[in-house]
């Protein structure tokens, strides 16, 4: 594998980004900003992200990924450039890169993902699809024949997949995941408390209140937001048991696509899981009580990845080593095919 080979983990939420045999070398929230009259970008990443809810109307706080695929191809172009450029040094590199999109990508979806890949300055492209970069990622020897689940909590899509002999068996995609959990959350407290918060205020209740196996109303936590009543600040105590009951049918949405996934699968395969369990990636994995419920919900024992979150960009890392093995799930981006 190069030094310069790159491999691109881009997320609704985050772009997670390995270069060479260094592993991950950028990890930022998939934000850009700009400047409507002037047309320039300020900001991308971390930076762009804390302006978020707090910018003058000159300035356009976007995200470019919705729901794991490119919704706004200049600005999807103009924040992969920079960050292409941010991991290399501004050096006058022209790298491979490998990108890894959902497994229900269409062809008009995949072909914008390679036009962005190509705007940053590579000289080829490949893709693979999230599970199969995420199995590899998490170090499960998916060579054999031996099936393995993997269910692959993004921020805007869960991928659930069986993989076995290096080949997709069957997967199904939902666009149930980490923001539309966050959505929930915003959507509940604003109908019984009449408080408005933001996305990222949703996100912070989740990361530190979430207890999906066994909520309590004894733990809680004070939120902060505005009065839709009174146009005021205002505040309320929000419990790990009102926070369950937000986000229930996201939670049993994902369940659902497991069950669904399972239904599909060949017996024997089926047998596999049950001995081997499934396995947790993405931040959606780090849920407070999910493999817990999962057990108690679908009878599989359930582990989550080491370093969850960055589990499909090791895995798409580490697929420059794999071409040649890699039957499903992986494909080079062809030029002629996307002129």
């Amino acid at each position: 594998m190069a030094n310069t080979d790159i491999g691109i983990d881009l997320g609704t939420s985050n772009i997670v980004m390995t270069m060479g045999n260094k592993g991950v070398v950028l990890s930022e929230p998939s934000v850009i900003a700009y400047n409507t009259r002037t047309e320039r970008v300020l900001a991308v990443g971390r930076a762009a992200y804390e302006m978020i809810g707090r910018n003058p109307d000159y300035i356009c706080v976007a995200r470019p990924v919705s729901e794991g695929v490119i919704s706004d191809s200049d600005l999807a172009h103009s924040m992969i450039r920079e960050f292409i450029l941010k991991v290399t040094g501004h050096q006058l590199l022209k790298p491979r890169i490998i990108i890894c999109v959902p497994s229900f990508i269409t062809d008009i979806e995949s072909r914008a993902v390679v036009e962005a890949a190509k705007s940053g300055g590579s000289r080829q492209v490949y893709l693979i699809q999230e599970p199969v970069a995420a199995m590899i990622g998490a170090g499960v020897n998916i060579a054999k024949a031996k099936g393995h689940m993997i269910v692959d909590i993004g921020g805007g899509t869960t991928d659930v997949a069986i993989v076995s002999m290096n080949g997709v068996v069957t997967c199904h995609t939902i666009k149930t995941a980490g923001n539309s959990i966050d959505r929930s959350i915003i959507k509940y407290i604003q109908n019984k408390y009449k408080l408005l918060i933001g996305e990222r205020t949703a996100e912070r209740v989740k990361i530190e209140l979430c207890n999906l196996y066994d909520p309590s109303d004894e733990r809680n936590m004070i939120v902060k937001g505005r009065s839709l009543l009174k146009g005021l600040p205002s505040q309320i105590i929000f419990s790990e048991t009102e926070l369950f009951k937000a986000i229930e049918d996201d939670t049993f949405a994902i369940m659902e696509a497991v069950r669904k996934v399972l239904e599909d699968a060949p017996p024997e395969l089926v047998g596999d899981i049950y001995d081997n369990g499934l396995l947790l990636t993405g931040g959606g994995a780090l849920l407070g009580g999910l493999p817990q419920l999962i057990k108690r919900t679908l009878g599989i024992n359930c582990n989550i990845a080491k370093d969850s979150i960055n589990c499909v960009a090791k895995g798409t890392g580490m697929a420059f080593g794999k071409m040649t093995t890699l039957l499903d799930g992986f494909e080079e981006a062809a030029v002629y095919k996307y002129k």
